[in-house]
C-alpha cells in the first residue's frame, strides 16, 4: 500500500488501547526485527474481527512480543481461550510479560516451541486461527489445521503478498515462493472460501466451508 494510504487509513482508525499503545512502542524501540509487528491498522482489524466473531477457541501461530494475540483476545467470550505459540523464548517471555497486565490474562494460553510439534497436541477444535510465523510452513499449518476445523470457522494468513514480492515474475527468495505456494494452494481448496485483503503486507481471509 503506499505510504500516504496507509498514513491516512491510520488517522482514521480508532485509537488502540493502552496496552496495546505500550506493545506497539516497545517492538518499534527495542526489537530488531519490529517490522513483524501486526501494526496499529491491522490489530485493530483483527480485534474487529474477533468482535464480530466471538470464537471460543482461537489459535495463533507466531506470538512475536505479543500485540496480535492481544487483538485477537479482545472478542473472546468469558468461557473462550487463545493459545498462542511462539518459537523464540525471548519473544514469548516479553509477550508474556505483556499478557499478566491484560484483562483477558487468564484466558490467554502461551506455548514455546515448534508449532509443527505442539499443534497436534491441542485437543481444540478451533473457531479461529491467525498464521504469522515461518513462511515455508504455512502450507503445512493449513493442512493439519483445516480438519480440525469445524465449517464456518475462519482461518487468518499474514504477509500472503510478501511485501509485493509474490508480484515478481520469477520468484527468487525461499519465502516469497513458500506465500506464493501457500496462496496458489488456499486458492485450490475447495473445503474453503478465501478473499485476499490488501492490509499491510497482505491478509487472507480464509472460511471452512
Amino acid at each position: 500500500m503506499p505510504q500516504d494510504l496507509e498514513s491516512y487509513a491510520s488517522q482514521h482508525c480508532s485509537p488502540l488501547e493502552p496496552l496495546l499503545q505500550e506493545v506497539l512502542a516497545y517492538t518499534e524501540q527495542h526489537h530488531p526485527k519490529a517490522h513483524m509487528i501486526s501494526g496499529a491498522v491491522q490489530g485493530l482489524l483483527l480485534q474487529q474481527l474477533s468482535h464480530m466473531l466471538r470464537p471460543k477457541r482461537i489459535l495463533e501461530i507466531g506470538t512475536f512480543t505479543g500485540f496480535s494475540a492481544l487483538c485477537l483476545a479482545a472478542g473472546l467470550p468469558e468461557d473462550g481461550l487463545l493459545y498462542t505459540l511462539e518459537m523464540r523464548a525471548e519473544d514469548a517471555a516479553t509477550a508474556q510479560s505483556f499478557f499478566d497486565r491484560s484483562e483477558k490474562k487468564n484466558q490467554l494460553r502461551l506455548l514455546q516451541g515448534d508449532a509443527r510439534q505442539i499443534i497436534p497436541t491441542l485437543q481444540e477444535s478451533w473457531d479461529l486461527v491467525f498464521i504469522d510465523a515461518d513462511k515455508i510452513s504455512y502450507i503445512d499449518y493449513y493442512n493439519m489445521l483445516v480438519p480440525r476445523m469445524a465449517a464456518g470457522s475462519f482461518l487468518l494468513a499474514d504477509n500472503v503478498l510478501f511485501h509485493g514480492e509474490v508480484l515478481q515474475d520469477e520468484l527468487k527468495g525461499k519465502n516469497a515462493k513458500a506465500i506464493a505456494a501457500f496462496n496458489a494452494h488456499v486458492q485450490g481448496d475447495d473445503r474453503t472460501q478465501n478473499v485476499l485483503l490488501t492490509v499491510r503486507d497482505g491478509l487472507m481471509l480464509i472460511r471452512k466451508k
